[in-house]
């Protein structure tokens, strides 16, 4: 005996007329429930009856669709546009198949071929990534600088951010400090105690976090730089921002570059 394939609604409307057959549901609620007539739920019950369960899913189902376009069509047009068009998107070598070969075919059906032979792909596959930033060669040159606000003592304390610096170029972590809040001036102390403990590095790299970039577009004072960008300036120090178009960015430019981050 061989599966019957049914969907949720197909499934629904034969446990519905199961019980109308079986008596302990009257036709009426079941047209009701089934969005139907009770002309059609009588026709349906005596259908069941006469041809079973099998009868309730879609006459269709595992069939050719009448639509769809023979297989020697469908090879034809893969060759042409593997040929000729294969940097054309479905649109466009639908068209050319049309204007210069004689061969209609919808844009959507081109489109599923173009997919199936790997000629064409899928917008969310059609992401784009950008290149790894390379890590530093030496060690001390580049520190990455971040915050994580956490209950870090648990109850036995408020919630605070830990403040991290981590070289580059070895991942050892150089400087660890807790703070009451990510702010400008926590931010700033970290760093004296990190320069009186190990000296300048060459650059300072963070996240877009407000202390080291201005999100809003339109500042009226016209100000490019933080205040914490100003500090390092006056040090003559860089720092870069973690930015999705511009992962190198460099926000402090008035000091020359060493290097590129």
């Amino acid at each position: 005996m061989g599966l019957v394939v049914m969907s949720e609604r197909e499934l629904k409307r034969l446990e519905v007329l199961g019980q109308v057959e079986a008596g302990t549901l009257s036709a009426e609620h079941a047209s009701h429930v089934l969005g139907i007539s009770e002309r059609h739920v009588f026709r349906l019950v005596a259908k069941l009856r006469r041809d079973g369960a099998a009868s309730m899913g879609h006459a269709a189902r595992g069939k050719r669709s009448n639509n769809r376009k023979p297989d020697r069509i469908k090879e034809y047009a893969i060759s042409l546009i593997k040929e000729r068009y294969d940097d054309f998107g479905p649109t466009l070598a639908a068209e050319m198949l049309e204007d210069h070969h004689d061969l209609t075919v919808s844009r959507e059906t081109v489109r599923k071929w173009m997919i199936e032979a790997d000629i064409w792909t899928t917008r969310s596959q059609r992401r784009r990534f950008h290149q790894p930033r390379v890590r530093r060669e030496c060690y001390g040159e580049l520190i990455q600088i971040d915050g994580s606000e956490h209950r870090w003592f648990e109850d036995r304390g408020p919630r605070c951010t830990l403040l991290v610096f981590i070289d580059d170029a070895t991942s050892k972590l150089m400087h660890l400090q807790f703070v009451p809040s990510e702010d400008t001036f926590n931010y700033m102390e970290a760093v004296k105690v990190y320069l009186a403990n190990h000296g300048r590095p060459l650059a300072f790299y963070s996240d877009k976090h407000s202390v080291f970039r201005i999100h809003t577009k339109s500042d009226r004072t016209g100000q490019t730089m933080t205040q914490f960008g100003r500090a390092l300036a006056e040090l003559k120090l860089r720092y870069c921002v973690r930015t999705p178009a511009k992962p190198r960015a460099v926000l402090n430019a008035p000091i020359a570059p060493s290097k590129t981050v």
